[in-house]
C-alpha cells in the first residue's frame, strides 16, 4: 500500500476572530499547492483515494489537484497518528491513499512508520513524503518512496 502525506500548503498566521480551521492559504500557498499538485498529478494512480482534513487550508491545497476528494473530520487539526492511519486504512488498503493533513500529525505518522517511534518529525508546508508498505520474507516493512517540497520543484 502507497500512503502518500501531504502537508497543507502555506497559510495565513493565526490571528484573532479567525478560528484556525478558516485560515485560507497564502499566495504563496497557493502556488506552493499548484506546483505540488502537478508533480503528484504525474504521480499518482487513478484509483488513490485522497482524504482531506476539513480545515480550509487543507480544502484549497487538495482542491489543486483537480480530482475529486472525500473530507475527513479524523484527520482535522490535532489529530492522533493512530486515527490518520485508521482513516487511511494503513496497510490493508488495496488503493494508494493520499492525506491532505497538518503539522505535527503527518510528522508523527511518518516517525512512527518510519522509526517506530512516537516522536515529532517535521513536514514542510507544502511538502508530500511518500511511504509503501511491502511484504518481504522477514516480515512487513515499511519503505520511503519519495520525499518532495514545493521550494524544489
Amino acid at each position: 500500500m502507497d500512503l502518500i502525506l501531504w502537508r497543507h500548503a502555506e497559510a495565513v498566521p493565526e490571528r484573532e476572530g479567525l478560528a484556525d480551521v478558516d485560515r485560507p492559504l497564502t499566495p504563496k500557498g497557493e502556488r506552493q499547492a499548484q506546483r505540488m499538485a502537478e508533480w503528484l498529478n504525474h504521480r499518482l494512480a487513478h484509483s488513490t483515494r485522497i482524504l482531506v482534513s476539513p480545515a480550509l487550508r487543507t480544502q484549497q491545497t487538495a482542491k489543486a489537484l483537480d480530482r475529486s476528494f472525500k473530507t475527513v473530520k479524523a484527520i482535522a487539526p490535532d489529530a492522533s497518528a493512530t486515527a490518520v492511519l485508521s482513516a487511511a486504512r494503513w496497510p490493508e488498503s488495496n488503493e494508494p491513499v493520499l492525506i491532505v493533513g497538518h503539522q505535527p500529525t503527518l510528522g508523527h505518522v511518518a516517525a512512527l512508520l518510519l522509526g517506530e517511534v512516537a516522536q515529532t518529525w517535521v513536514i514542510k508546508k507544502g511538502a508530500v513524503w511518500w511511504l509503501r508498505s511491502r511484504e518481504r520474507e522477514t516480515g512487513s516493512q515499511v519503505v520511503l518512496q519519495a520525499v518532495q517540497s514545493p521550494d524544489c520543484l
